[in-house]
């Protein structure tokens, strides 16, 4: 039994991709609702959402569209959360792009006792030239790689989901959930999904400033999960290795982390796009 909560804030654009997605998903064994949390929307997030309503009943689906004012993303989280009916949960960002294998992979990676969080293989897409290159490098380091980052979708059993209580008031929210849980305790689904990411390098480097952000507020506020943090960091070695497999890509790629490093902070934080 599965619940997917899908939080959105003025996403009419990307929504009904993210939906028609999700819809078309391959059979799931166990009852699955989704629910989404229009989160403090003032364009078409709620009427794009409620015309997906009878497709889900179609495929047998729970569907419920709560049109909220802004709570924040954690806060449209804990309201999702509240109004979930599964002890299994699916969090998946309105932009991205599920295959039709993915949600049955979840469950199967879900479905035992023992606390699970599982991800699919994640794909970094973007339209422009600059970001395409960013995309190929952050592609190759080992975290995106070799691990389970649940970058736009991630998901806990009933056990898993008991490991914290509401989501707090943070930043990076997938990091959060993610280092409740040991590596071996985390599985990678054979599945993928397309995750998007900003375009042109100024908004880049206003997204990877708010990344390194949400890390470094985790690691302040919740010094006890770092025990699971199994992110190794790039050697000499290693980054030679990325700069001669791409070289447009290592230099964008670096060249943002420098640029985070010695721009004036925003004001605001950016989108994640």
């Amino acid at each position: 039994m599965i619940s997917v909560i899908l939080p959105a804030h003025n996403e009419a654009a990307l929504i009904g991709g993210c939906l028609a997605a999700l819809l078309a998903s391959d059979a799931v064994a166990v009852p699955v609702e989704v629910i989404v949390v229009a989160n403090g929307c003032t364009d078409g997030t709620v009427k794009v959402a409620q015309g997906f309503a009878q497709d889900a009943q179609t495929r047998g689906w729970g569907f419920t569209v709560l049109d909220l004012p802004g709570l924040g993303k954690p806060g449209a989280l804990n309201a999702g959360d509240a109004a979930a009916a599964f002890p299994a949960r699916v969090y998946l960002d309105a932009d991205v792009t599920v295959s039709p294998a993915l949600l049955a992979g979840l469950w199967a990676a879900l479905k035992g006792d023992a606390p699970a969080y599982a991800s699919g293989k994640v794909r970094i897409t973007g339209q422009g030239a600059t970001a395409r290159a960013y995309a190929r490098l952050w592609s190759r380091v080992p975290f995106m790689s070799d691990g389970v980052p649940g970058c736009g979708v991630f998901a806990v059993n009933g056990p898993g989901r008991a490991r914290w209580d509401a989501f707090p008031p943070i930043i990076s929210d997938d990091t959060y959930v993610r280092l409740q849980f040991a590596p071996d305790e985390r599985h990678l689904v054979d599945a993928p999904y397309d995750w998007p990411i900003a375009e042109g390098l100024i908004a880049l480097v206003r997204v990877r400033r708010r990344q390194d952000a949400g890390v470094a507020e985790i690691e302040r506020l919740f010094p006890d999960c770092l025990q699971n943090d199994d992110k190794r960091r790039l050697g000499p070695g290693g980054k030679l290795t990325l700069a001669l497999a791409d070289p447009i890509g290592f230099m964008t790629y670096t060249g943002v982390a420098l640029a985070v490093k010695i721009l004036p902070a925003p004001k605001d934080w950016s989108r994640g796009r």
